[in-house]
């Protein structure tokens, strides 16, 4: 820690590797598209861009920053249901063909803006047990679904594919499973009126473990249902996507903190950190995340608060930490930390900048 000055990031490329080909391992049948809102960090972006990844961008700015790292457009899906037209001719002139909506409205926008682009209708499918629900947002009726693609063909688009989000942070395997029998239900409706339906984007949500013993969560076993159920309900040309943000980047992803003041309050060790909410812990906040918070310096462990450096108590991080007894300058470090924790960083609120990310 001498050498260089906390906070950093550290992300493990040996871990964005491993989690890759475990997804691949797992889910054979579904290409990976990075959804780098999860972290965009460029190391991380040619990382993926090297192991042959595909990716998943919600806006003209994202679409750029991979396709500068050497993205393929082919490998590119635009997947925010709701666009501005600047955004779409951007993918048009950048030649993006594949896009998700979920309304008629968007559909003229669309047509208007990149005739003959690639469609799929994103479907509102449950979320139950998911951290973060994602379906309140976005996602048509499922009823809805195959008349929304025959008034995409009728506009000049091309509908592939059928898109859903079971939400984030997703360990409930059920989510999956339902969503992909609805689903499975809209391409028997398109075959039979007349389209030809050839894509299935199962979305993200895939979980992680955030604590060294957590239990409950289980990708394995999850992706083994996935898996069979694919296949009983879907025909052999179908190509299935996926859109793992956090499954990638966040176990690879170590966040190194230092304590810069300590005090004693409402009967117990109160330590302030140089990292905090407004920083590399806004998943806290934005992602609803718990950590997991480890110290270098061993002992006797008292309950504890730990708090970031801003000047506002909302910047509180944990006010029941077991921990040993700890002095400025001590090591605080959080794993499992490379997923929407930078990335939905306020850089520099309060003077204090974000950690420094290392690609190690």
């Amino acid at each position: 820690m001498k050498k260089r000055r906390t906070p950093l990031m550290l992300i493990r490329r040996s871990v964005l590797e491993k989690q890759y080909r475990r997804f691949r391992k797992c889910l054979p049948e579904v290409t990976p598209y990075y959804a780098i809102k999860a972290n965009p960090h460029p190391a991380i972006i040619k990382t993926f861009v090297k192991l042959g990844a595909s990716f998943d961008v919600a806006s003209a700015s994202e679409m750029k920053h991979v396709l500068k790292l050497g993205a393929s457009p082919s490998k590119i899906i635009f997947a925010n249901p709701i666009k501005t037209p600047e955004d779409i001719a951007f993918a048009r002139k950048r030649q993006v063909k594949l896009m998700t909506f979920d309304n008629e409205p968007e559909l003229y926008k669309i047509a208007d803006h990149y005739p003959k682009a690639h469609v799929l209708v994103r479907i509102k499918v449950a979320n139950a047990g998911s951290v973060v629900e994602l379906s309140l947002k976005f996602g048509a009726d499922h009823d809805q679904a195959f008349l929304l693609l025959r008034k995409a063909k009728a506009l000049g688009l091309k509908p592939v594919g059928v898109s859903f989000h079971v939400g984030s942070q997703a360990t409930n395997v059920e989510n999956y499973l339902q969503a992909l029998e609805v689903t499975a239900k809209i391409f028997e409706e398109a075959e039979e009126g007349g389209l030809d339906l050839n894509i299935l984007d199962i979305g993200g949500g895939f979980p992680i473990q955030h604590f060294d013993n957590e239990i409950g969560i289980n990708f394995e076993r999850m992706s083994a249902q996935i898996r069979k159920q694919i296949k009983t309900l879907f025909d052999k040309n179908v190509k299935f996507i996926a859109e793992p943000g956090r499954f990638l980047s966040g176990p690879a992803g170590i966040l190194v903190t230092q304590v810069v003041g300590r005090t004693f309050r409402n009967n117990k060790n109160y330590y302030y950190l140089n990292d905090g909410v407004y920083a590399d812990f806004s998943g806290m906040v934005f992602d609803h995340c718990k950590y997991e918070f480890k110290t270098l310096r061993r002992g006797q462990k008292f309950l504890s608060t730990l708090a970031g450096p801003t000047c506002d108590s909302f910047d509180t991080l944990s006010m029941n930490e077991e921990i040993p007894e700890l002095y400025v300058r001590d090591v605080v470090y959080v794993k499992n930390i490379g997923a929407y924790s930078c990335a939905s960083a306020t850089p520099n609120f309060n003077g204090f900048p974000p950690a420094k990310i290392i690609m190690v």
